[in-house]
């Protein structure tokens, strides 16, 4: 028996033996020899028996079918992680270099936009913003606190997140060696008249060890672990800064359209976004970019009233695209004569985006980007992962650069949604499942007739966008 054949007889026996324990299959190179008892051949029979009731029922098919994915994914070969989280498999292979004295990443002034952006004012204990500053008590990195009031577990958020990252990032690196803050919040002024220390938006770092041949390596895996600006700046220790918690550029890193763009349903139908409900079918585009009609199966994020900064695409046809920054927007290249997914804020004018048009999707040109303060994001998904709103194709997915990947890490999503559809009173699953868009629709009468929708991020959604941090290099994130 090979070892496919082997896997089968095993996951056979463990979910249809209390006792799987005292099941084993034997490998013969040469020839298979029976080795089993006369006992053991009438419990086989038993339990293949039991294996064709099971899946001739409906939610035998089911089983069938999770077990069939679940032995897929175990003839899977083990893939090298991507790092740099602890525990996620072997190191990164690709290569890193490390920093040199006095390098800069990037190689602009920290207060520029590019880098972490300019300063928003000191941070007192008494300041309206000292409520916006989180503590870190992550235990995989060494706070020195010389002051002994805390003060140096005190950040912004962006930077708690970032310097976490790059905890796990030095433990891979080094195993036994640990992150060394020596210097976040400042309070007693002691960087100067001006320092993003004193915003909690930096932090100085070392190596547990202080050894200092690391320190070139410690600054490449901060700029790895998404910090927006990253100095080397001494022999003795590496100083690294984000942008503010309430920059524009990052307000928002998920991807969304304004709830008053419209999609086209399947019946002719144009909809609003916040009008659209799981199940609907609305237009999109498949992979060799032509019209399809796509069922929507959840939302990726719906938030009727967080304020968003949005970019606006204008075509020459009139169609006007508004979508946040990291979404990714299908642009035509006619010299190479294929398509590219392209985050919304690269996106350049005279650059073609697919428009529907006379019942088929055709480049048009961008005369103009824009940007645009609004009320609202939703992001539906539909099976094919793309959407045509406001009559311009576009992704359904944002933050990484890569469709494919993006769609393949949803695939888990698309595949309940399909075991559902098997279910009895699926309607009813999805319903409690989900949340109350506004308070107002818990006092209508006819609420219990419709559809609720979800407030807020969908937690798979949350989930990846979480990971990504972890297993994907910056340069395919947006930052």
């Amino acid at each position: 028996m090979d070892n496919q054949a082997a896997l089968w007889s095993c996951a056979s026996a463990t979910c249809l033996s209390l006792d799987a324990k005292r099941h084993q299959v034997t490998v013969d190179t040469g020839n298979i020899k029976s080795t089993t008892a006369t006992t053991a051949a009438s419990s086989d029979a038993v339990s293949c028996r039991k294996l064709k009731h099971i899946a001739h029922t409906p939610r035998g098919s089911c089983f069938m079918a999770l077990l069939l994915l679940l032995l897929l994914a175990l003839n899977f070969r083990h893939a090298h992680s991507c790092g740099p989280g602890r525990g996620l498999g072997r190191r990164r292979e690709r290569n890193l270099y490390p920093l040199v004295l006095k390098q800069t990443v990037p190689n602009l002034s920290e207060y520029q936009n590019g880098a972490s952006g300019p300063l928003e004012g000191v941070i007192q204990r008494d300041s309206p913003k000292f409520k916006d500053l989180v503590p870190n008590y992550n235990r995989d990195i060494v706070f020195r606190d010389e002051e002994g009031t805390g003060a140096d577990r005190l950040m912004s958020k962006r930077c708690k997140e970032k310097l976490n990252m790059l905890a796990y990032s030095v433990m891979n690196e080094w195993p036994g060696v640990r992150l060394l803050v020596t210097e976040s919040w400042d309070e007693d002024r002691q960087h100067g008249q001006e320092s993003l220390h004193y915003e909690g938006r930096a932090v100085t770092i070392a190596t547990s060890d202080r050894d200092q041949s690391k320190y070139g390596m410690l600054a490449r895996l901060a700029v790895e672990a998404g910090f927006d600006w990253v100095s080397y700046v001494s022999r003795r220790h590496i100083y690294c800064s984000v942008k503010s918690d309430s920059s524009p550029s990052i307000s928002h890193v998920h991807g969304c359209f304004t709830p008053e763009s419209t999609a086209l349903l399947e019946n002719g139908e144009k909809k609003k976004l916040s009008e659209v409900a799981i199940g609907d079918r609305v237009l999109s585009m498949n992979e060799n970019g032509q019209a399809v009609y796509s069922e929507v199966i959840l939302f990726m994020d719906r938030n009727l009233e967080q304020m968003q900064t949005f970019v606006q695409l204008h075509t020459d046809n009139g169609a006007v695209l508004t979508v946040t920054p990291a979404h990714l927007i299908t642009v035509w290249q006619p010299e190479q004569q294929k398509l590219k997914y392209v985050f919304a804020d690269r996106v350049e004018e005279l650059n073609y985006v697919l428009v529907m048009h006379q019942g088929e999707l055709r480049p048009q040109r961008v005369l103009r980007v824009s940007s645009v303060q609004s009320r609202g994001v939703v992001a539906p998904l539909t099976r094919e992962g793309t959407i045509v709103v406001n009559s311009v194709a576009a992704s359904c997915y944002a933050v990484i650069s890569s469709q494919s990947l993006a769609h393949w890490g949803l695939a888990p999503m698309r595949l309940w949604y399909t075991l559902q559809g098997w279910m009895p009173g699926k309607n009813q699953l999805r319903s409690s499942c989900s949340k109350t868009t506004t308070p107002k629709d818990n006092n209508n009468n006819n609420s219990n007739n419709t559809p609720q929708v979800q407030n807020g991020i969908h937690w798979y959604a949350k989930a990846l966008y979480k990971v990504k941090d972890y297993v994907l290099p910056q340069s395919w994130r947006h930052e």
